[in-house]
């Protein structure tokens, strides 16, 4: 279903594009059709530039029937935990999560073309995958992810709803990037994008893509990551 924009005012300051459209992938991306080719906004263009380069977002990536196989094989044991809303390190405000080494073929058939796409061809990768189920209410806070557990890449698919995740340099806050996640995209960040930057998803209420409105409801993330270099 087609999503509702609504104009808003932003307080950061002029956004500057990079677009990639979506003849980039061949599947379907569903709603926000209005903003399908604008992915990322950013503070400068020499930003975008050098740091957009290391951040990949492919709008469509999975099909419908795809995102169903997927859901499928993770509601069940998602359905078994509670939301929480305190983290170890108070990154994330209202999830479930769980990991899984070993999923169902057609699932396992989608992660291979994720991993084909986001590492190079016999890079080591973490094992278990990271499953991240967010409640419409909940919200991943600024943080970079340690070095100890993962290493200069990561790749996720964004399920049942968009959302707009940002990066924000560390201590140079008006440096920053949006990246609009539309619902069955994948989103890659790179070196740079994933050490010098921090980086978010936002609550629904401060859902804003380049002054649109852009509702969150429930999201899961399906995460790849390679090991320590």
């Amino acid at each position: 279903m087609k999503l509702l924009l609504t104009t808003l005012k932003r307080t950061r300051n002029p956004a500057v594009y990079l677009c990639r459209r979506c003849c980039s992938s061949p599947r379907s991306s569903g709603g926000l059709s209005s903003l399908q080719d604008e992915v990322m906004v950013g503070s400068s263009l020499e930003l975008v530039r050098t740091v957009g380069s290391q951040v990949e977002v492919r709008p469509g990536f999975i099909t419908e029937e795809e995102e169903a196989v997927l859901l499928q094989e993770l509601e069940p044991g998602l359905r078994k935990k509670r939301y929480e809303f305190d983290h170890w390190d108070d990154a994330i405000h209202g999830y479930r999560e769980t990991e899984r080494l070993r999923w169902a073929p057609p699932c396992e058939e989608i992660l291979n073309r994720v991993r084909s796409v986001a590492f190079p061809q016999g890079a080591p990768l973490l094992g278990p995958v990271h499953v991240l189920d967010l409640d419409k209410a909940g919200y991943i806070k600024p943080h970079v992810d340690s070095v100890k557990f993962c290493g200069s890449t990561i790749a996720g698919l964004s399920l049942l709803s968009d959302s707009i995740m940002r990066l924000v340099k560390e201590n140079e806050p008006n440096e920053w990037l949006d990246l609009l996640l539309t619902r069955r995209s994948l989103y890659i960040l790179r070196e740079q994008a994933r050490y010098d930057f921090t980086h978010e998803i936002l609550k629904d209420e401060d859902s804003v893509f380049n002054g649109h409105r852009v509702p969150r409801q429930r999201r899961i993330s399906v995460i790849c990551r390679n090991l320590p270099g």
